[in-house]
């Protein structure tokens, strides 16, 4: 069976959705290790309510981010990940984490292909349609490399704005919607996708 880790930063709604395809049999992975940065991160309960090992690793402490990426992939690679899944990870990772694990690491980001690099991605894509300049936006799962959410993508998917939707109403669709795509980008990376149902 592949393993996983899965970094995260936040609520780990993502992180959920890969620990019940796993239980469903749906994902063939076992989640060998869950990282946060932030140590009140909902995801880390997530974690441990699903028996998972956990490691919360903080930048605090650190003269500079180099020293951190570094540590954090000596860390990462004990538990001999065959891929490492960034689920709301809010921390971009330099070469001296990514040449460890080449082809390794993937992420969700809730743009299409160019359109809304880096952070607030969803707020950014709903008031350029509310300006009347896009009609869509979407998701993708990429490999990461140094400049941010340019990599190769495994998988997309786009969702249309519907008339009257409050940014509220279109975040919780766009949730539900990487929960579906990073189960089956995780898959797509691992080489595993035939065994989705």
């Amino acid at each position: 069976m592949k393993r996983i880790v899965v970094l995260v930063s936040g609520g780990g709604s993502n992180l959920q959705a890969l620990i019940d395809a796993a239980a469903r049999g749906d994902l063939a992975v076992e989640i060998a290790l869950v990282v946060s940065n932030r140590k009140d991160a909902y995801a880390l309960e997530r974690a441990v309510h699903a028996g998972l090992p956990t490691l919360y690793f903080p930048l605090r402490g650190y003269a500079d981010r180099e020293r951190y990426d570094a540590d954090l992939a000596a860390r990462v690679s004990a538990a001999a990940p065959d891929l490492i899944v960034l689920a709301g990870w809010m921390h971009i990772l330099s070469p001296a984490f990514l040449n460890h694990f080449p082809r390794k690491v993937i992420n969700l980001h809730p743009a299409l292909p160019g359109a809304f690099p880096g952070t607030h991605a969803i707020q950014r894509a709903f008031e350029a349609y509310q300006r009347g300049e896009i009609d869509y936006t979407g998701l993708i799962v990429h490999y990461v490399i140094p400049e941010v959410d340019a990599g190769e993508v495994i998988a997309q998917t786009v969702v249309p704005f519907e008339p009257d939707e409050s940014l509220e109403d279109f975040e919780r669709r766009m949730h539900r919607r990487e929960h579906e795509l990073i189960v089956r980008a995780t898959g797509l990376a691992l080489g595993i996708a035939e065994g989705f149902r």
